[in-house]
Protein backbone atom coordinates (compact mmCIF):
# COMPACT_ATOMS: atom_id res chain seq x y z
CA UNK A 1 0.00 0.00 0.00
CA UNK A 2 3.01 2.25 0.47
CA UNK A 3 3.96 2.51 -3.13
CA UNK A 4 0.46 3.43 -4.19
CA UNK A 5 0.47 6.12 -1.40
CA UNK A 6 3.94 7.75 -2.61
CA UNK A 7 2.74 7.50 -5.94
CA UNK A 8 -0.21 9.39 -5.58
CA UNK A 9 1.28 11.95 -2.85
CA UNK A 10 4.31 12.57 -6.14
CA UNK A 11 1.99 12.20 -8.87
CA UNK A 12 -0.82 14.81 -7.63
CA UNK A 13 -1.48 18.33 -9.64
CA UNK A 14 -0.53 20.89 -7.57
CA UNK A 15 -2.11 24.66 -7.62
CA UNK A 16 -0.08 27.10 -10.07
CA UNK A 17 0.79 29.21 -6.95
CA UNK A 18 3.20 26.39 -5.61
CA UNK A 19 6.52 25.07 -6.68
CA UNK A 20 6.76 21.33 -5.17
CA UNK A 21 9.87 18.92 -5.27
CA UNK A 22 10.51 15.58 -4.35
CA UNK A 23 13.35 15.93 -1.08
CA UNK A 24 15.34 13.23 0.51
CA UNK A 25 13.30 11.22 3.38
CA UNK A 26 14.11 10.57 7.02
CA UNK A 27 15.64 6.79 6.77
CA UNK A 28 15.50 5.98 10.86
CA UNK A 29 11.84 6.85 11.21
CA UNK A 30 10.18 4.09 9.62
CA UNK A 31 10.91 1.43 7.00
CA UNK A 32 9.18 3.33 4.48
CA UNK A 33 8.94 7.21 3.51
CA UNK A 34 8.18 9.74 1.19
CA UNK A 35 9.13 13.67 1.09
CA UNK A 36 8.14 16.51 -0.85
CA UNK A 37 8.82 20.56 -0.37
CA UNK A 38 6.91 23.07 -1.48
CA UNK A 39 7.73 27.11 -2.16
CA UNK A 40 4.34 29.11 -2.05
CA UNK A 41 4.18 31.88 -4.46
CA UNK A 42 2.32 35.24 -4.79
CA UNK A 43 2.82 38.02 -6.96
CA UNK A 44 6.10 36.28 -8.05
CA UNK A 45 7.02 36.82 -4.72
CA UNK A 46 8.06 33.35 -1.85
CA UNK A 47 5.12 34.15 0.71
CA UNK A 48 5.43 30.47 2.39
CA UNK A 49 6.61 27.12 2.50
CA UNK A 50 6.36 23.83 3.85
CA UNK A 51 7.26 20.20 3.90
CA UNK A 52 5.35 17.21 3.79
CA UNK A 53 6.50 13.47 4.96
CA UNK A 54 4.69 10.68 4.74
CA UNK A 55 5.78 7.68 6.90
CA UNK A 56 4.81 3.70 6.80
CA UNK A 57 5.77 1.06 9.28
CA UNK A 58 3.53 -2.06 8.32
CA UNK A 59 3.88 -3.46 11.70
CA UNK A 60 2.37 -0.39 12.77
CA UNK A 61 3.79 1.81 15.95
CA UNK A 62 1.77 3.04 19.14
CA UNK A 63 2.66 6.46 19.09
CA UNK A 64 1.15 7.19 15.66
CA UNK A 65 -2.13 4.61 16.29
CA UNK A 66 -1.52 3.00 12.84
CA UNK A 67 0.78 1.87 10.38
CA UNK A 68 1.42 5.70 8.34
CA UNK A 69 2.21 8.99 9.83
CA UNK A 70 1.91 12.64 8.12
CA UNK A 71 4.28 14.95 9.27
CA UNK A 72 4.36 18.81 8.26
CA UNK A 73 5.89 21.75 8.55
CA UNK A 74 4.28 24.64 7.05
CA UNK A 75 5.54 28.28 7.67
CA UNK A 76 4.72 32.12 6.21
CA UNK A 77 4.96 35.82 6.61
CA UNK A 78 2.18 37.25 8.08
CA UNK A 79 1.24 41.11 8.90
CA UNK A 80 3.56 41.75 12.63
CA UNK A 81 -0.21 42.44 13.54
CA UNK A 82 -1.44 38.85 13.62
CA UNK A 83 1.60 37.77 15.71
CA UNK A 84 0.28 40.04 18.44
CA UNK A 85 -2.83 38.42 18.54
CA UNK A 86 -3.33 35.90 21.16
CA UNK A 87 -5.52 33.57 19.33
CA UNK A 88 -3.29 33.08 16.37
CA UNK A 89 -2.13 29.65 17.54
CA UNK A 90 -5.68 28.86 18.14
CA UNK A 91 -6.23 29.99 14.93
CA UNK A 92 -3.39 28.20 12.98
CA UNK A 93 -4.18 24.49 14.64
CA UNK A 94 -7.85 25.42 13.29
CA UNK A 95 -6.45 25.87 9.46
CA UNK A 96 -4.67 22.07 9.62
CA UNK A 97 -8.17 20.57 11.53
CA UNK A 98 -10.37 22.71 8.77
CA UNK A 99 -8.25 21.59 5.75
CA UNK A 100 -8.72 18.06 6.69
CA UNK A 101 -11.81 18.35 7.59
CA UNK A 102 -12.76 20.40 4.36
CA UNK A 103 -10.91 17.02 1.82
CA UNK A 104 -12.63 14.23 4.28
CA UNK A 105 -9.79 13.00 5.28
CA UNK A 106 -10.07 10.59 7.92
CA UNK A 107 -7.09 10.39 10.75
CA UNK A 108 -6.67 10.17 14.16
CA UNK A 109 -3.82 10.56 16.50
CA UNK A 110 -3.24 14.51 15.75
CA UNK A 111 -0.53 16.51 17.53
CA UNK A 112 1.63 19.56 16.77
CA UNK A 113 2.67 23.38 18.10
CA UNK A 114 1.58 26.51 16.26
CA UNK A 115 4.59 29.06 16.85
CA UNK A 116 4.47 32.78 15.70
CA UNK A 117 7.62 34.54 15.37
CA UNK A 118 8.24 38.48 15.51
CA UNK A 119 11.95 39.87 14.41
CA UNK A 120 13.25 43.36 14.66
CA UNK A 121 16.84 43.98 13.51
CA UNK A 122 19.60 46.13 15.66
CA UNK A 123 22.95 47.72 14.61
CA UNK A 124 24.12 46.98 11.19
CA UNK A 125 21.17 45.17 10.34
CA UNK A 126 18.59 48.06 11.63
CA UNK A 127 17.81 48.69 7.86
CA UNK A 128 16.19 45.27 7.41
CA UNK A 129 12.12 45.29 7.54
CA UNK A 130 10.91 43.60 10.71
CA UNK A 131 9.27 39.86 9.97
CA UNK A 132 6.45 38.44 11.49
CA UNK A 133 6.01 34.79 10.92
CA UNK A 134 3.57 31.82 11.84
CA UNK A 135 4.94 28.48 12.08
CA UNK A 136 2.94 25.12 12.26
CA UNK A 137 4.53 21.71 12.95
CA UNK A 138 2.07 19.19 12.75
CA UNK A 139 1.79 15.32 12.77
CA UNK A 140 -1.84 12.94 12.00
CA UNK A 141 -1.93 9.49 11.32
CA UNK A 142 -4.10 9.12 8.05
CA UNK A 143 -6.65 6.02 8.37
CA UNK A 144 -6.08 4.03 4.89
CA UNK A 145 -7.93 1.46 3.15
CA UNK A 146 -6.12 1.80 -0.02
CA UNK A 147 -2.87 4.00 -0.79
CA UNK A 148 -5.02 6.25 -2.80
CA UNK A 149 -6.66 7.22 -0.10
CA UNK A 150 -3.83 9.16 1.07
CA UNK A 151 -4.59 11.96 -1.46
CA UNK A 152 -7.58 13.63 0.58
CA UNK A 153 -4.66 14.09 2.98
CA UNK A 154 -1.87 15.74 0.40
CA UNK A 155 -4.87 17.80 -0.74
CA UNK A 156 -5.75 19.05 2.44
CA UNK A 157 -1.38 20.04 3.19
CA UNK A 158 -1.97 21.80 0.30
CA UNK A 159 -4.93 23.94 1.70
CA UNK A 160 -2.91 24.27 5.04
CA UNK A 161 -0.04 25.89 2.75
CA UNK A 162 -2.18 28.20 0.87
CA UNK A 163 -4.15 29.20 4.19
CA UNK A 164 -1.02 30.05 6.16
CA UNK A 165 0.56 31.58 3.38
CA UNK A 166 -2.85 34.38 3.18
CA UNK A 167 -4.14 32.36 -0.54
CA UNK A 168 -7.59 31.96 -0.93
CA UNK A 169 -8.67 28.20 -1.29
CA UNK A 170 -10.55 26.67 -4.72
CA UNK A 171 -14.26 26.55 -4.60
CA UNK A 172 -14.94 22.56 -4.26
CA UNK A 173 -14.70 20.99 -8.02
CA UNK A 174 -12.06 24.02 -9.25
CA UNK A 175 -9.30 21.86 -10.55
CA UNK A 176 -5.98 23.56 -11.18
CA UNK A 177 -4.34 24.32 -14.30
CA UNK A 178 -1.45 22.38 -14.77
CA UNK A 179 0.44 19.03 -13.66
CA UNK A 180 3.11 20.14 -11.59
CA UNK A 181 5.19 16.79 -11.25
CA UNK A 182 7.74 16.45 -8.29
CA UNK A 183 11.04 16.72 -8.56
CA UNK A 184 11.25 19.48 -11.12
CA UNK A 185 10.96 23.01 -10.20
CA UNK A 186 7.60 25.23 -11.82
CA UNK A 187 7.48 28.62 -12.43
Amino acid sequence: MFDEAAASLLGMAWRPELTVEEIPAPQRIAPFAAAIAADVDAAGEEVGNGRLVLLHDPDGNPAWDGTFRCVTFARAVVDPEMVADPLLADVGWSWLQDALERRGATYTAPSGTVTSVSSKSFGSMEDDPDKAEVEIRASWTPVLTSGAEILTHVEAWQDLLCMVSGLPLLPDGVVPIGVHRPGRRHR
